[in-house]
């Protein structure tokens, strides 16, 4: 309960609308308690002596009643569909703020799929449980405790049926409540496995098709699908089992009332219009406590995702700049001093141990090693992407938390393994790097990464759409604009995360050459060919998270024997071979 009390903190300027909306349900509800005494006069009065100018009154009196009613029911609809959808929205947007603070490390916490979950379905059902919910919420206890009241002092020997029938009602709800609450969990977890097939599924279409995968991946689908199926039809199975529980209740109710009743009529001691509306009350009391179940319902399942969506907004954000952060970066030097990292604090193992390495500013770095050998995780500590579990990382001198993370990270380039482009034009995407660059300043960051090349063959230029995700350039074309785009921040420190693969060894080459023309930035080159790196001013080398030499290119063919294997594997035909692949990659 907790979860949903902060949740509506987040009403911000919709807490007016939804304070009018229950004033107006409390107005209905009044408003419609009222009829059943007007009934009743109407019939033990007007009826019974045949007055019929106090019929007509009674019955204008019922009218007006109904139509107040009426019109407070339809303001209060517009007031609650405000309210509730208003605040879903700014639940998503603050999910959406929060996400976008979050570290690698907070994301590795949530499965994507998880998080559209809670920014969609978790989030629609709590705008329901308002939409839906907000209403019976304030009108069941009133018509409850109204309707009590009224029967009672209408006749308090008929009101006892109450006595008896209420407890087992409200006996029989909890009993569902109780079993159908741990079920809304695991239908929204079902719900994440759910979006996780699809998105996998239609984010690697193109794998699928190449390798006839399809009926594998609708097996897959429909299992997780039916999966879904299953745990729906059991939660809504016990939860529809209050509808029939307040009928077989209410029935018996208004049997045992007419059958009283009807004898105290015999007997002279009750009035043909008190039973009529006595029952109308019975009927509202009735009506009242199914209101009440079903909001127990919408509450169980709205705290099963406002505990989901608490989770995200709740998340400790693990990397923030610090209080008087440093905000100047003046230089591209890079220091590693004994720095050892691990993904997860209770990992077994290091990712990278004992890393000490100095990089001057404006100098050219290569680091080559094996698969696994956290490449990729050491330069991810320099922009702190990921903080170091021990050691010290710096950057112009300074430990990388002693700066305005924004700062950095604009200090900081990099392009990484996997390219990422957004659906929209070249020019959008580019202007990632720098949204006031000018077409001039676009297209000189696009001849020195060599994609001025593709782009001048394309009719549109720089507003040419780039399509979902970049599908409408291949891979060394995706690389390049990327590269582009980094060039445009003008950092003091370029990461080059395997950015060339994809690119032949002739381009990669004009490549290199502009790069170098780069005075002032640090520029740290990772890469599986040799031949990217060996005109950088010192090689690195990784193997299993551990720097295994450092030194130039001459240097290590001289004497290193992991180097000297490389070497000969790449320049003795495989360069060839890879040369040859890149051609028809780029292509």
């Amino acid at each position: 309960m907790e979860d949903l009390k902060r949740l509506l903190r987040h009403l911000g300027p919709y807490r007016k609308d939804l304070a009018l909306g229950a004033a107006l349900v409390l107005l209905e509800t009044c408003f419609e308690l009222f009829i059943p005494v007007l009934m009743s006069d109407l019939i033990d009065q007007g009826v019974m002596n045949r007055d019929v100018p106090y019929i007509l009154d009674k019955g204008l009196e019922m009218g007006a009643c109904a139509l107040l009613s009426l019109i407070t029911g339809l303001l209060y609809g517009r007031f609650a569909a405000k309210a509730s959808y208003g605040w879903g929205a700014r639940i998503r947007e603050a999910q959406y703020e929060k996400v976008q603070q979050y570290a690698f490390s907070n994301l590795d916490r949530f499965e994507t799929s998880s998080l559209i979950t809670r920014m969609t379905t978790d989030v629609t059902v709590l705008q329901n449980a308002v939409n839906g919910g907000f209403r019976p919420l304030l009108r069941g206890p009133v018509m409850l405790v109204m309707g009590l009241v009224l029967s009672f002092w209408m006749n308090p020997r008929l009101a006892l049926v109450f006595v008896v029938c209420a407890p087992v009602l409200g006996g029989i709800l909890f009993c569902i409540v109780r079993k159908v609450a741990p079920m809304y969990g695991v239908l929204q977890r079902a719900v994440d496995r759910l979006n996780n097939v699809i998105q996998e599924g239609l984010t690697a279409i193109r794998a699928v098709k190449a390798f006839v995968r399809g009926e594998y991946e609708e097996e897959k689908f429909q299992e997780v699908n039916e999966h879904l199926m299953d745990i729906s039809q059991t939660t809504f199975h016990y939860a529809v089992m209050n509808l029939p529980a307040l009928q077989f209740t209410m029935y018996a109710a208004i049997v045992l009332i007419m059958w009283f009743g009807g004898n105290m009529i015999l007997d002279s001691t009750l009035q043909v219009g008190d039973l009529t509306g006595f029952l109308s009350y019975v009927l509202q009391v009735m009506n009242s406590m199914m209101m009440i179940s079903s909001v127990f319902l919408l509450l169980t399942r709205s705290l099963a995702s406002a505990r989901r969506v608490s989770e995200v907004l709740d998340e400790r954000v693990v990397l923030t700049s610090p209080e008087n952060a440093v905000e100047e970066i003046p230089d591209g030097r890079v220091d590693f001093e004994d720095v050892s990292f691990k993904y997860k604090e209770d990992a077994g193992e290091y990712a990278l141990s004992d890393v000490t390495l100095h990089i001057p500013a404006g100098q050219t770095v290569g680091i080559l090693g094996g698969t696994g050998s956290s490449k990729t995780t050491l330069v991810q500590l320099i922009p702190r992407l990921y903080d170091a579990t021990r050691g010290v990382v710096r950057v112009g001198g300074r430990d990388v938390r002693e700066y305005d993370l924004r700062a950095l990270r604009d200090a900081v380039g990099i392009v990484l393994q996997k390219n990422v482009l957004f659906s929209g034009t070249i020019r959008e995407n580019l202007r990632w790097g720098n949204p006031e660059a000018t077409d001039e300043e676009l297209w000189a960051a696009c001849r020195a990464a060599r994609a001025d090349e593709f782009l001048q063959r394309m009719p549109q230029g720089l507003d040419t759409d780039l399509g979902q995700g970049g599908v409408n350039v291949s891979g060394g074309q995706k690389q390049r604009l990327c590269i582009a785009r980094t060039l445009l921040k003008r950092p003091k420190v370029l990461i080059f995360d395997d950015s060339t693969s994809a690119v032949d060894t002739a381009t990669e080459g004009e490549i290199r050459t502009a790069l170098a023309e780069l005075t002032g930035v640090t520029k740290i080159i990772i890469a599986q060919r040799i031949s990217s790196v060996m005109g950088t001013d010192q090689i690195v080398i990784l193997e299993d998270g551990r720097i295994h030499a450092v030194g130039t290119h001459q240097e290590l063919l001289a004497g290193d024997p992991i180097y000297q294997e490389i070497y000969a594997s790449q320049m003795k035909g495989g360069e060839t071979d890879a040369t040859q692949t890149n051609h028809r990659q780029e292509a």
